[in-house]
């Protein structure tokens, strides 16, 4: 019953949702039967799955958001797949896999599987651009350009810079990073209710909260975006200490120990850097880190990430170098940044490649990178959401009367 997922945390009902319910638990009827053939069945099951969906993350998903949610995540979406965006490339494959063996068995070339010609046709109207794949066994291949003439239509129907920038930077591989991590309280990777609301709102680019008044003086609307560039905001450095705790992690990992803002190290005004490793990391020097994460959306920010997806984080890469030159002779500088809504550097994702064969060596499992980029890509969720929720004004809990 979809209806019990209510009263589990939002960030495991989701997880449940995607790998369990719906789609996953419908694939061998999608694969097996043609489905797409029921527009009326598969669009009833959609809407099953659209309210599900609004129930476990308490947003209010209009159709454009509704459309962006059911993206692969790589894609921009949260990876809960619709029925009917499935139902026909799983069927294409299926009986592309199995037709040599139905051929075998009936012992006849005139005797054909039922439903091809139509499905291959079909598939044709939707994609009129695209030519049908090589790999015709493959229900990626025949998924794929249906999702890309998707991503189209949402494109075309873009109403605003902002909006244009929030797709941009999902079409990053670091910005679903979190979206992969397997919420455990142990590990640390579960968001509670609010912060995975929050988090998933900015991604589809929903209504959050309602219009207010920041600490600061400045109104904040309804998609709550203002808290995310808000000087003032308590998230950033939250933030800020998560993402060096976590680089600082994965050195001792590797058995490289390192110093949070070390003495003795400044650049020219003063200011230290984030980290320093108290051993070398490459050809006998010291590795020095800068970690940073800017607003993706910000209005100093918007007119680079509407045409560039990593704009703000390049530029303030830049910007940490040009601080940090003195330094520069003497160590391996590396400026992490990273943007509100995933994207990272070159430099952070050259530190990630670089560390990764450590770590895999060091914990004898292939997903270590993985799970130290989903840490980095949690710990942005987190900071985005307490710099978000930070500008609405906070009363006194019911305890407060009694203790």
């Amino acid at each position: 019953n979809v209806n019990r997922l209510g009263i589990l945390n939002s960030h495991i009902a989701y997880t449940i949702l995607k790998h369990c319910l719906f789609v996953p638990k419908l694939m061998y009827i999608l694969r097996a039967s043609p489905v797409w053939k029921f527009p009326g069945l598969t669009n009833k099951i959609d809407a099953i799955l659209k309210d599900s969906l609004e129930k476990i993350l308490n947003l209010s998903l209009d159709e454009y958001s509704w459309t962006q949610a059911t993206l692969p995540i790589k894609h921009g979406g949260i990876g809960v797949r619709k029925i009917s965006s499935v139902a026909l490339p799983a069927f294409l494959s299926s009986v592309h896999s199995i037709s040599d063996l139905c051929s075998h068995i009936l012992k006849s070339n005139t005797q054909k599987i039922t439903n091809v010609t139509e499905a291959i046709e079909n598939w044709k109207v939707k994609c009129p651009n695209d030519d049908i794949p090589k790999e015709v066994t493959k229900q990626k291949l025949w998924d794929s350009p249906l999702v890309h003439v998707t991503q189209q239509s949402l494109n075309q129907n873009l109403t605003s810079a902002k909006n244009r920038a929030r797709l941009l930077a999902l079409s990053t591989k670091e910005s679903g990073h979190w979206l992969h991590a397997v919420p455990s309280k142990n590990l640390g990777t579960l968001l509670d209710n609010e912060c995975f609301r929050v988090s998933i709102g900015l991604r589809l680019g929903t209504q959050l909260c309602i219009e207010h008044r920041c600490p600061c003086g400045k109104e904040v609307d309804s998609f709550g975006l203002h808290g995310l560039s808000c000087p003032k905001s308590s998230g950033r450095l939250f933030r800020h200490g998560s993402l060096n705790d976590i680089i600082k992690r994965a050195l001792a990992t590797i058995d490289v120990p390192a110093l949070i803002e070390p003495h003795g190290i400044s650049r020219d005004d003063g200011k230290r850097p984030d980290g320093l490793t108290l051993v070398p990391w490459e050809r006998g020097r010291a590795l020095v880190w800068d970690a940073t994460c800017v607003d993706t959306l910000a209005p100093s920010h918007i007119r680079e990430t509407m045409l560039k997806a990593g704009a703000a984080a390049e530029k303030a890469e830049t910007n940490k170098r040009n601080k940090y030159s003195s330094l520069i002779p003497n160590y391996i500088f590396v400026p992490f940044a990273v943007e509100t809504l995933g994207p990272w550097s070159n430099s952070a994702k050259k530190f990630i490649q670089n560390i990764t064969p450590r770590l895999i060596a060091s914990t004898g499992d292939r997903r270590a990178g993985s799970f130290f980029a989903q840490r980095i890509g949690i710990a942005i969720q987190r900071g985005n959401a307490a710099s978000i929720l930070a500008t609405i004004p906070r009363g006194h809990d019911l305890y407060n009367n009694y203790f």
